[in-house]
């Protein structure tokens, strides 16, 4: 017999998968040049924004010297227009003045200027505000003409600028494809078979990818605590779960479940073959009685319970969450109360009985796997 009591309750799921990076690229060249520096190899752990590799790039450092070429061309310009602007404007400011005295006089003294003179100097002064119009014209012309020579050496500059390969985030360099000299084709150029300089893996942090069945589905949830056994380590490491698809494949019923694992330390490396285990559904403080006690009638539950009187009666059960040693009871117990256990095939109501409590060993519990 034992008695009826109060415990925790959850069911733990165990599903095995390997460790991934949480970011894992191949780093390629933005412009095609020759390795001219390398500084890292396998294995070199990086940081992120450390150069890699410097290339060598003839053509775009010809480029930049004709930008810079055509910069100082277009200045030049520029400024003999500006002067030029700023001498004509003299010019129409001095002609401007000359009409307007000359057109007062005439308008308050008559007949002491002719007319034509008068005409002569507004023709002049009109004449000069053309100049000016022209001379700011052509200011703006050579300044567009300096803007766009200034554009494209920001252009070939940026361009240039990608012959420093640099990491993109923290990480070791798991492959190495290039060395000194070798020629790094471009890797937007789809015509060429480019390889990448390096194959660069985040090791600070990793996912494990699981399957989970879609019987557990429901009680997966973000942040929910994992723990991972690496068993080549004979270690364990607290893990998180941290994204799931929210889809069930129609081929495997599982679902895309990601668990977060930290390696501050860079134990851990990749495809090492791990095991998560997830806590599913936990129950505390729930009435629960042995997996022994507990008869199994197609959809009915029903345990032996001994009363007052050391008599045995057959009492149906609602039952909730089972593991592989407890099972809850809902409703149709007592905290307290006594139940059999073991062989109970020859057990029938109203048998009185000399009830023993005996205490049930209970093996390590194998955790459900996937």
């Amino acid at each position: 017999m034992v008695r009826v009591v109060r415990k925790t309750l959850a069911r733990h799921l165990t599903v095995s998968s390997e460790l991934v990076p949480f970011y894992q690229i191949d780093v390629y060249a933005k412009e095609s040049g020759f390795v001219k520096q390398l500084n890292v190899d396998f294995g070199t752990h990086v940081k992120a924004g450390d150069v890699m590799a410097v290339l060598e790039i003839p053509e775009l450092r010809l480029q930049l010297d004709e930008d810079q070429a055509a910069i100082k061309d277009a200045t030049g310009q520029v400024e003999r227009a500006r002067n030029e602007l700023g001498t004509v404007e003299a010019r129409e400011t001095v002609a401007h003045l000359e009409y307007t005295r000359l057109d007062q006089v005439a308008k308050t003294k008559k007949g002491l200027v002719a007319q034509q003179e008068v005409d002569d100097r507004q023709g002049a002064d009109l004449a000069a505000q053309a100049q000016v119009e022209a001379a700011k014209s052509n200011l703006e012309s050579y300044q567009s003409a300096l803007d766009k020579a200034q554009a494209a050496l920001r252009h070939d500059q940026a361009l240039y600028d990608y012959a420093k390969i640099t990491a993109p985030f923290t990480g070791v360099v798991t492959q190495l494809d290039a060395n000194l000299g070798t020629l790094m084709q471009s890797g937007i150029n789809t015509s060429t078979q480019a390889l990448p300089l390096v194959q660069l893996s985040e090791d600070d942090k990793f996912r494990l990818v699981i399957p989970v069945s879609e019987s557990w589905v429901r009680y997966i949830k973000i942040g929910d605590p994992v723990d991972v056994s690496v068993p080549a380590l004979d270690r364990h490491f607290p893990g998180k779960v941290a994204r799931f698809s929210v889809e069930v494949k129609e081929d495997t019923r599982t679902m895309h479940t990601e668990v977060d694992v930290m390696n501050p330390h860079r134990v851990l490396m990749p495809g090492v073959y791990a095991e998560a285990n997830l806590t599913l559904d936990q129950r505390p403080n729930v009435l629960a009685v042995p997996q022994e006690a507990v008869n199994v009638e197609g959809d009915m539950r029903s345990v032996w319970v001994v009363g007052p009187s050391n008599k045995v009666e057959k009492r149906p059960v609602t039952t909730g969450v089972e593991t592989p040693h407890d099972v809850e009871i809902i409703s149709g117990l007592n905290e307290g109360e006594m139940v059999a256990v073991g062989d109970r095939g020859r057990l029938r109501d109203g048998l009185v009985v000399r009830p023993k409590i005996v205490q049930i060993i209970q093996l390590p519990e194998d955790n459900q796997n996937e």
